[in-house]
């Protein structure tokens, strides 16, 4: 840790690795048929990088929160700021810095889309301080860092954005929190109600409950909305419902990892080292887009 310059135990803090969680500001772009329009593209990467600077900024305050029950963790305490790599000081100093900067240029590409950017960074400051430590409450308010997502992406390209694409995005995120806390409990042990209070108020049982009802009732309402009229009227195409088997398999294959490989601390990682679960993504995001743009009818 101590080879590191200043500049890299702060790009390690900002976690870029947890940036993919971003890509749901494309959301609204793709299911409103703008993906092609460039325009629209440009407005959305920019939100983009914007969300990715909130995010790295909102990681720099709860690392600083977190210092001392991170120093005890086995994995947390080799973080910079945990370590004492990175003083709390400039940790902070950063994250004003890169809070201003992003909300200022959020207002300058849309003040609606400011005003979402906005609550994203209320929110999660509110956590770091408070929400966390609510039961329940602590999982729903990351669910609804991504719901805030998905509607500053339809916000910044002047488009509404759907209520099924809220209601999935919640529950899938309600799932990937529930299955993190999971493996917090059940990778600590007993010292996970010594590291965070919070994991006093769960145990496997109860989540393993929650688990299955949110996995259940994201696959419900995703195959309600691929197979709706409205849905087949929208996109004139009736197709969409063949891509059910895949968010299925995603989630069975997200279950299997977190109850049998031990997985579920970092969705952002597993995404990305399991090589399954990152092709049945891949695979998805191909054939949505390849079903509601159908450039092969061209």
């Amino acid at each position: 840790m101590e080879t590191r310059s200043a500049v890299a135990n702060l790009i390690i803090s900002l976690r870029p690795d947890q940036w993919t969680k971003n890509l749901l500001v494309f959301a609204a772009l793709i299911f409103a048929v703008k993906l092609l329009d460039p325009a629209a593209l440009a407005n959305a990467s920019a939100a983009f990088l914007i969300f990715c600077a909130l995010s790295g900024a909102v990681y720099l305050v709860n690392d600083v929160s977190d210092r001392e029950a991170d120093a005890l963790h086995p994995v947390k305490r080799m973080r910079p700021i945990a370590s004492g790599a990175l003083s709390p000081a400039a940790a902070l100093g950063w994250a004003a810095a890169l809070s201003v900067v992003a909300l200022a240029a959020a207002y300058w590409l849309q003040p609606m889309f400011a005003v979402s950017a906005s609550a994203y960074l209320a929110l999660f400051v509110l956590y770091t301080r408070w929400l966390k430590h609510v039961v329940i409450l602590d999982v729903m308010s990351i669910a609804i860092g991504f719901v805030l997502r998905a509607e500053a992406g339809g916000l910044v390209i002047g488009v509404p954005v759907s209520d099924w694409l809220l209601v999935c995005t919640i529950l899938g995120a309600l799932f990937l929190g529930l299955a993190k806390r999971r493996h917090e409990i059940t990778m600590l042990g007993d010292g996970a109600k010594g590291h965070r209070r919070i994991l006093e108020e769960y145990d496997p049982y109860l989540l393993d409950q929650m688990i299955a009802i949110v996995a259940a009732a994201t696959l419900v309402v995703y195959v309600v909305y691929c197979a709706s009229p409205e849905t087949a009227e929208r996109f004139s195409t009736q197709l969409l419902v063949l891509t059910t088997p895949v968010p299925i398999y995603g989630i069975f294959r997200y279950l299997y990892l977190v109850h049998r490989k031990h997985g579920g601390g970092s969705p952002s990682d597993m995404l990305l080292r399991d090589r399954p679960l990152l092709s049945c993504v891949a695979l998805w995001g191909i054939a949505v887009i390849l079903i509601i743009y159908r450039p092969y009818s061209s």
